[in-house]
C-alpha cells in the first residue's frame, strides 16, 4: 500500500534461507485522498509531514516516529504461512491474553483471521471477536475460513482509516498485532477504541521490536517499548502489564488513565 491502508497487518512475505530472512512489500492504495483530506482535518495539529519520506515509510510522523508503509490483501497468505508458530509462538501470545468465556474481543486488522479463529473457540458461545479490517476483500478471506472452521462466534467490521466501527461499551480485550505502526490515524484509532472498551477493559500492543537488530523485519515496521509507551501514554493510556516471553514481539497491555465506573 501507499501508507493509507492502516488496518492491515504487518504484511510482509517472508523468505526464510540460510542466511535470514528477505522480505518483499506489495505495494496498493485503498484509500482515497478525499478520505485521507477529511481525516486528517480532524486532529492535523498532532502530525508533521516529512519533507522526503524513507523508503518504507509515508513520511506521515506521529511523536517522532514516521508511519510505515502497509501491505494489502494480496500478502493474506503470509499470515498463515507454516513457519509462523516456530518464528513467533502466536499461540503462546494467546495463552498469555488471560482470556475467559463470555469476553468480547476486538481483532484489529484482522487480515485472513488467524488470530481471530484461535481467539473465538476459548471465548466460547456467549463471547464475540469483533472482527476489523479497512478491506472488504480481508473480510471475505476472513469469511470464507470461518466457513471452513466452523467458527460462528466472529462479528466482522469494516472500519474506516480513523474509526474501528466498534461498538460502545462493548470489548473486554483489543489486540492489534504488528499493526499499530502502519496506522495512518494512530490517535483517532486509539480514541476510538477506548471508547469502545468495557470499564477495566485493555488495549494490547503486540509490535516487533525495535531494540533487537536479530528481528529480521524492516526498521519501520518494529517498535521499540519507549516509542509505545510514549504515544500510550500520549492517547491517554497506562500500561497496566506486559509479557516479555516471546522471541520477537513486544506484548504491552494498556488500561484508561480515567477508568469508567
Amino acid at each position: 500500500m501507499v501508507g493509507k491502508n492502516l488496518l492491515c497487518r504487518d504484511r510482509w512475505i517472508g523468505c526464510p534461507g540460510f542466511l535470514g530472512v528477505v522480505f518483499i512489500a506489495l505495494m496498493g492504495s485503498v484509500v482515497t485522498a478525499e478520505e485521507e483530506k477529511v481525516a486528517d482535518s480532524l486532529r492535523p495539529e498532532i502530525y508533521s509531514m516529512m519533507e522526503v519520506p524513507s523508503r518504507d515509510g509515508t513520511g506521515k510522523v506521529f511523536l517522532g516516529r514516521e508511519i510505515s508503509h502497509v501491505m494489502g490483501h494480496q500478502g493474506a497468505g503470509w499470515l498463515e504461512r507454516s513457519s509462523r508458530e516456530l518464528e513467533e509462538r502466536p499461540m503462546e501470545l494467546i495463552r498469555n491474553l488471560d482470556l475467559k468465556p463470555g469476553m468480547n474481543v476486538a481483532d484489529i486488522g484482522v487480515g485472513s483471521g488467524y488470530f481471530t479463529r484461535r481467539i473465538a473457540p476459548l471465548i466460547g458461545p456467549e463471547g464475540n471477536v469483533y472482527a476489523v479490517d479497512i478491506q472488504q476483500e480481508m473480510l471475505d478471506i476472513l469469511k470464507e475460513k470461518l466457513e471452513n472452521y466452523n467458527v460462528h462466534n466472529v462479528i466482522p467490521i469494516l472500519g474506516t482509516i480513523d474509526d474501528p466501527k466498534l461498538p460502545e461499551n462493548s470489548v473486554d480485550l483489543a489486540i492489534m498485532v504488528d499493526v499499530y505502526h502502519e496506522f495512518s490515524h494512530p490517535y483517532e484509532m486509539i480514541q476510538a477504541m477506548k471508547k469502545a472498551l468495557k470499564p477495566g477493559g485493555q488495549i494490547v500492543w503486540i509490535e516487533y521490536r525495535k531494540e533487537d537488530p536479530l528481528v529480521p523485519i524492516k526498521e519501520l515496521h518494529k517498535m521499540s517499548r519507549d516509542q509505545v509507551d510514549k504515544e500510550a501514554r500520549f492517547s491517554g493510556l497506562v500500561l497496566d502489564k506486559s509479557y516479555d516471553g516471546l522471541p520477537r514481539q513486544h506484548v504491552l497491555f494498556y488500561k484508561s488513565d480515567s477508568p469508567r465506573e
